[in-house]
Order: structure tokens, then C-alpha cells, then sequence
């Protein structure tokens, strides 16, 4: 095991802290959730990042990491930091390049046993449907005009096209529309970048995955009810985000932050990767709106990915997609930074929280939770690993406590890509997971040994850290047999 469990104060089994006297400038301690066998798996880039950014100025309570943290560009992923909304900052390399990257879950009432016959039919039918790997272009043909009024909009622009269900926008954070985004803030680069990229998954660790309900795997029976799960079910969940459009816009603004930074604000910072600015500043307001409108077009590539879901199990099963029960449950992004009210000394007071690579987590009772999960609290999805499985969670009212109600986002890598190719051969592996009952189409071979489950954390315990640290509740436990992979 590293030293990091000599850095670190063990608060509970998974609670880790490290007090501010650690680093200079710090201006916070650090909380990590995670349990004694989690932390071996972070590294002191991990412990460097998320110290670093305990030095930002107006950061409040702790800088936290989730327990699927791992490195990344500025705060580690799996890090989060709330700002003061006066005398706090804005960083992008506190919310990511891929802005609002994020999951959506789909239900359908189909079973295993009508699935199986046509899960090969259904996987093709969504690889030639929706566009995955690097240069994937998407199906809806826009020009820059009308792209501009879809980083607006949001998901209400699909709604009024043609591209979804009313309550899909009910079901979707922050009603898929993120309002104070402002077109111009964005540069031509950007929406050239993202013009045609509206509708795919992109590369990575982005995916398209049928899954099946198996009944031991179905935890709390009363939420899964509510949300509308039952045994044996099969369901539809993907994970994807702004792709180019969404890195172009947090590159302008990280260049026009360094420019800024120390020379008008005088904020010095130990790491160029955590360049930032008031959030009050012209320039931190200008990356707010900019960074809105990536958050937008994400909630409007998942929107119309969920249309041609429909179209293709509607294909392939001669049946309405309303009639197959392909309803959502929810939509929850990850790399955003949000103006929230939260209790900070027994006071309700706004702050800007930033979550790279971590999910938000409304217990029960929050008023932006829709009305028929106001009661047991928001669904947290988390994504395994393509071989492993993934979870519907619950957000917790101790997870506003603990951390602004916040929540892992999936099982974290223990590998880089580079070392997973090296480790892995993509052909084996899809051989492997066929043998497993799981039918993978993927862009290339080698795509697919970078996300080998042994590539990342093991999903259960994972899961098992952020139900301990009652920050999440488990609701059930998904198991993957299809898969899009870019």
C-alpha cells in the first residue's frame, strides 16, 4: 500500500482528512471519502491536486474527493470545491474539458427473456444509429445560427423539434436547461467544433449500454418501485457529454484566465492547471455563461441520442416507443459548476460548486428534485466498467452535511489508457465478454482494452464507500449484456 494512509487523519471508515498546516496557502482541510482499500488507489498527484485546491481563494468548509477519485487536470476527478459566490472563484479546471459529461438512465418494459433474441439486432442497430468514436458526426444538420439556439435552450430545443417527450425535460437536472447561458460568450471555434456533433457518443470512456435488472440486485424495493424498476427488466443507460464543443470552451477560457489572473486580480496559484477568476469578474461571469451553454448543448446530445434509442428498439420491436415503456428516469450531469444553497454554519447561504467528475446528490425534500422522487431523494447513477455492471443510487440529506451533496460518478481508473492497451488485448476481451453473456460493438479494438474492467476501481466498492459514508443510498444494481463503445 502508498503512504498516503501516513498523510492522511482517518475521521470514521470512510472519512480521511488532511489538515491545512499540510501544504502552505491551504485555506481548508481536505476530505476524502474513501475506504482504507480505495485509498491505495490515489496517488499523490491526487493528494498534490486536491491540496492545491484547498488554496483557492473562498473556498468553503473542505475540498473533497469522492471515492472513485483519480487524477486529472487541475482538481483531481472525483473533486469537489464550493466557492464563496463573493469572494470566491471560478476555475475550469474545477469542472473539466468535457462539460457537463453525464448519464441518463432509460427504463423500458421489456424483459431479458424479449431482449435476448434481438440484442445483437438491437446493439448494431444503436452502433450505426449513434455515431461513437472520435470523429462521430451526429444526424441533426444545423447551422451556426441555430446551434447557438441550441446552447440557449437546451433540451427545450429538442422538445420543440421533434427530438423528445415533454416529461423528459421533468426528468433531466435542472429541466435540461441551464438559463443563464449566453451565446455570445462562445467563440467560433467552439461551434465549429461542436456543429456536427450533436447526437453522438464520442470516444473514451463514453458508452451505449443495455442492461438487465437481475431480482437479488434490487436493494430498496420501495424506491426501485417508484422509479419504476422491476425484476428482469432491461433498461438503457449512457454516458457521454459536450465533446469538442464543450474542451474548446473551457481551453478559451483557461488562456484568457492565465492572462488575467495575477495581473488584475492578483491571485497567485500553486498550479497553472487551476487558473482562475472571480467569480464577480467580468471574465469569471463571461466563462459562467460560456460554460452554461456546454452544459446546454450536452443535455441536447443526450436528448437526441435518446431519440434514436427510441427509433431503434420502436424498429425493431414493431412497437410505439411509448408503448415499449422507454420513459426516463433520470439525467445527471458531472464536470459543472452550479449556484446552489447550501447550510454552512447553521445559515442557508448560495455558493458556486464545482464538481469535476462528481455527481450531485439532493436528498429527499430539495425543491429542483422532481416531484415524484421528492420524497426519496434524486437518482444518482453511477457507471461501472463495461464488464462489471453499474448502480441507480438515491442522493441523501447527509450528503448536504458532508458535501454539498455530492456523490461519486462511477468506479474511477486505477490505469492510464496507455498502460490499459498495453495490459489488455481489445480482441480477447471482446471474446471474454461474449463468453459473459455481453454483446460489444466497438470503433476499434484498442478503445475497448483501454476500458477493460480491470482498467478501473471495483463498482461495488466504489458504491459500497459513498452508501458507508451515507452520502448516497442504494437503490439497485444493474447488469450490462449489450454495449456501444467508442
Amino acid at each position: 500500500m502508498n503512504d498516503i494512509i501516513n498523510i492522511v487523519k482517518k475521521k470514521s471508515n470512510t472519512i480521511w482528512e488532511i489538515p491545512t498546516n499540510y501544504k502552505q496557502g491551504m485555506n481548508v482541510p481536505v476530505r476524502i471519502y474513501a475506504t482504507k482499500q480505495l485509498l491505495k488507489y490515489m496517488d499523490h498527484q491526487v493528494i498534490d491536486q486536491i491540496t492545491n485546491v484547498a488554496t483557492l481563494p473562498g473556498i468553503i468548509n473542505y475540498a473533497y474527493t469522492m471515492p472513485d477519485a483519480h487524477s486529472g487536470y487541475g482538481f483531481p476527478i472525483g473533486g469537489v470545491a464550493a466557492m464563496d459566490l463573493e469572494e470566491g472563484v471560478i476555475s475550469p479546471g474545477g469542472i473539466g474539458f468535457d462539460i457537463n459529461c453525464g448519464m441518463r438512465l432509460v427504463l423500458t418494459n421489456l424483459t431479458y427473456n424479449d431482449v435476448k433474441p434481438k440484442l445483437r439486432e438491437l446493439v448494431d442497430q444503436l452502433y450505426n444509429k449513434v455515431p461513437a468514436g472520435v470523429g462521430g458526426a451526429g444526424f441533426v444538420k444545423i447551422n451556426k445560427s441555430e446551434f447557438k439556439d441550441i446552447t440557449e435552450m437546451g433540451s427545450t430545443w429538442c422538445i420543440e423539434n421533434g427530438y423528445g417527450w415533454e416529461d423528459d425535460l421533468e426528468n433531466t437536472e435542472e429541466n435540461g436547461i441551464m438559463k443563464e447561458a449566453n451565446s455570445e460568450k462562445i467563440s467560433d471555434v467552439a461551434i465549429k467544433r461542436g456543429l456536427k456533433q450533436i447526437g453522438t457518443l464520442g470516444s473514451g470512456n463514453h458508452y451505449l449500454e443495455i442492461q438487465v435488472v437481475k431480482p437479488e440486485y434490487i436493494f430498496d424495493e420501495k424506491a426501485a418501485k417508484a422509479v419504476g424498476i422491476f425484476p428482469n427488466q432491461v433498461v438503457i443507460m449512457f454516458h457521454c457529454g459536450s465533446r469538442g464543443f464543450g474542451h474548446q470552451v473551457a481551453s478559451d477560457y483557461l488562456k484568457k484566465f492565465l492572462g488575467v489572473m495575477e495581473s488584475k486580480y492578483n491571485i497567485k496559484i500553486l498550479d497553472r492547471e487551476l487558473a482562475c477568476a472571480p467569480f464577480q469578474s467580468q471574465e469569471g461571469q463571461d466563462y459562467f455563461s460560456a460554460m452554461q451553454c456546454a452544459i446546454n448543448m450536452s443535455f441536447v446530445n443526450r436528448q437526441t441520442i435518446l431519440h434514436r434509442i427510441r427509433e431503434v428498439f420502436s424498429n425493431i420491436f414493431k412497437t410505439d416507443a411509448e408503448k415499449l415503456g422507454l420513459s426516463m428516469v433520470y439525467d445527471v450531469a458531472h464536470n459543472t459548476a452550479k449556484v446552489e444553497e447550501h447550510e454552512v454554519d447553521g445559515k442557508n447561504k448560495k455558493m458556486i460548486v464545482h464538481r469535476k467528475g462528481a455527481t450531485r446528490a439532493f436528498g429527499p425534500g430539495r425543491a429542483e428534485i422532481p416531484i415524484k422522487y421528492r420524497n426519496i431523494g434524486q437518482p444518482v447513477i453511477i457507471g461501472g466498467s463495461m464488464e462489471t455492471g453499474s448502480y441507480l443510487l438515491m442522493g441523501t440529506k447527509e450528503a448536504h452535511k458532508e458535501t454539498f451533496a455530492s456523490t461519486a460518478h462511477g468506479s474511477g481508473r486505477i490505469m492510464s489508457r496507455t498502460k490499459a492497451k498495453k495490459m489488455f488485448r481489445g480482441e480477447t476481451l471482446y471474446k471474454d465478454m461474449l463468453k459473459k453473456g455481453i454483446y460489444v460493438k466497438s470503433v476499434s479494438y484498442s478503445g475497448l482494452a483501454e476500458e477493460a474492467g480491470d482498467a478501473y476501481k471495483d463498482i461495488d466498492d466504489v458504491v459500497d464507500a459513498t452508501v458507508n459514508a451515507k452520502i448516497s443510498k442504494r437503490v439497485v444494481r444493474f447488469i450490462p449484456i449489450g454495449n456501444v463503445k467508442g
